[in-house]
């Protein structure tokens, strides 16, 4: 197949749900984590929980990098552009509308009066800070490893044009350290989350390639399928790894091989590793700190490095009691499971930043599902049915 509507066939797509049927087994559970959120919303849009077996569970996890961005980072971008008024910041659209602390977002500073600017890419930043020589232009980078060999290009562009208005507020964040931390997770400390595979994410892993997830299976014993975005996708790759559980496998698949690589892409992997230097720690909303999780600019580059120009320095910061999109990340809990959702928080006014992101759990079931809560509810009832049948 090589058109997109060909991995939209709802006839295929009862195929492969009539495969799940047949091939899930009676006295297990399958728990399988969609790491990225363009899947979340893709699970949710074309409606594949109403076509899987009641045995088997996705559990949301933590693949939208507006989410994971802790509080006291975006508070750190809201000191920069309020207290300096030379500067202007470049950002995504998304990370304008997430709330800091005080429940105060970009677009709200932006509204008092901060020179806040919405972009498309590094390049409208580097067009920004040519156009505008009198002014420093900061651009808000943020993103896993999809978003970052374009960050890593506008700082080398930067570099090499003499652009010195021009620097970078670094956030980005790596997939298989998440992957590992949730695996890791202390289950003493009630930090665990029961996972039986992953569905790995599509766009990252055609940068890193489908090899970088082999400590999943070799380290933790846990298969993962790198899948597309298309509903035939997913419903593939979650029968993937159904086959590989019930055959007790736990190997590393790529169903997405029209555009993953065991090695993914060299270039841009050359070009990162000669901007960027991996940070010591780096705090994730709803995971903690994680080791060696996340980008710095390199010292070779430190004049294009924002955090360095502007001496920012980060302070822990608590956001709504409330609010579950910590638990939603670590695949604890459901948005649906917040007493905050599709009430006080809903996408006009979003109190966490699951709510905010186009790759967010909470917004994909607000969007979605939440006219779904009873058939959603049902199926629970179904499942621990089946749980507790497996166990008696």
């Amino acid at each position: 197949m090589k058109y997109v509507d060909e991995f939209r066939d709802g006839e295929r797509a009862r195929g492969l749900a009539r495969a799940l049927q047949a091939e899930v087994r009676a006295d297990r559970s399958y728990r399988l984590m969609e790491f990225c959120g363009g899947h979340t919303h893709a699970v949710f849009r074309y409606g594949i929980p109403d076509l899987l077996p009641d045995a088997i569970e996705l559990v949301h996890g933590p693949g939208c990098p507006v989410c994971v961005l802790p509080i006291g980072r975006l508070d750190m971008a809201m000191r920069l552009v309020t207290e300096r008024p030379e500067v202007s910041l470049a950002s995504y659209g998304d990370m304008l509308r997430v709330p800091g602390s005080g429940r105060r977002s970009l677009l709200q500073a932006k509204a008092d009066g901060a020179d806040v600017r919405m972009v498309y890419s590094v390049s409208d930043a580097l067009d920004l800070a040519r156009c505008n020589p009198d002014r420093e232009v900061v651009f808000f980078g943020i993103g896993f490893e999809t978003t970052t060999p374009p960050t890593a290009l506008g700082i080398l562009e930067a570099s090499r044009t003499g652009l010195g208005n021009f620097s970078v507020f670094c956030n980005h964040v790596l997939t298989p350290a998440a992957m590992g931390a949730i695996l890791a997770a202390d289950p003493a400390a009630g930090e665990a989350v029961d996972i039986d595979g992953f569905i790995g994410p599509s766009h990252v892993s055609v940068i890193i390639g489908s090899h970088a997830y082999r400590f999943c299976a070799g380290q933790y014993n846990k298969p993962v399928v790198i899948s597309g975005f298309e509903p035939l996708d997913v419903l593939q790759s979650i029968l993937m790894l159904v086959r590989q559980l019930n055959a007790g496998r736990a190997k590393i698949e790529n169903q997405y091989t029209r555009a993953v690589t065991p090695l993914g892409n060299r270039k841009a992997q050359q070009r990162v590793a000669e901007v960027f230097t991996l940070r010591d720690s780096f705090e994730w909303r709803g995971l903690g700190q994680i080791p060696r999780s996340a980008l710095g600019i390199s010292e070779a580059f430190r004049d294009f490095d924002a955090e360095q120009r502007f001496d920012m320095h980060y302070q822990v910061a608590q956001g709504n009691k409330g609010c579950e999109c910590p638990a939603v990340l670590r695949g604890a809990k459901k948005p649906v499971d917040c007493k905050l959702f599709a009430t006080a928080c809903t996408p006009e006014s979003p109190l966490g930043s699951c709510m905010v992101s186009d790759e967010g759990a909470c917004a994909a079931y607000f969007t979605y599902g939440r006219f779904r809560e009873q058939a959603v509810a049902q199926k629970a009832s179904r499942r621990a049915r089946h749980r507790t049948g497996k166990v008696a």
